[in-house]
């Protein structure tokens, strides 16, 4: 677990999100923290308090640039931690929450309006 928030202490000072976007990556990060375990290891449905964090940044990601932002914090972590790809990209959908885009590390957030 030191291992991972360590990588996140790294990938939150190594990654700026977008000027224009309020939503920083530090916050992305600590909304998603709690499905990391999830989703690397889990099954069956996602833990509440995931759930609860992805329906934060769904509300938080309000603008275009916000959800920009986010896409791209989140692909560039998914590149970095060895996630189940299938869970990571049900997880909105299992936790009852829509998101403008996959949670993958092959999503084009450019392509988010």
């Amino acid at each position: 677990m030191a291992k991972l928030a360590a990588f996140f202490v790294l990938f939150f000072l190594a990654t700026a999100a977008s000027s224009e976007a309020a939503i920083s990556c530090s916050d992305v990060i600590k909304d998603l923290r709690p499905c990391v375990s999830y989703l690397m290891n889990g099954s069956g449905k996602p833990p509440a308090p995931c759930c609860s964090g992805v329906s934060t940044l769904a509300s938080a990601a309000s603008s275009s640039a916000d959800k920009k932002a986010a896409c791209e914090c989140i692909k560039n972590a998914a590149k970095n931690i060895k996630l189940k790809t299938d869970l990571a990209q049900s997880l909105p959908k299992d936790c009852g929450i829509s998101l403008p885009f996959a949670v993958s590390p092959n999503t084009d957030c450019t392509k988010i309006g």
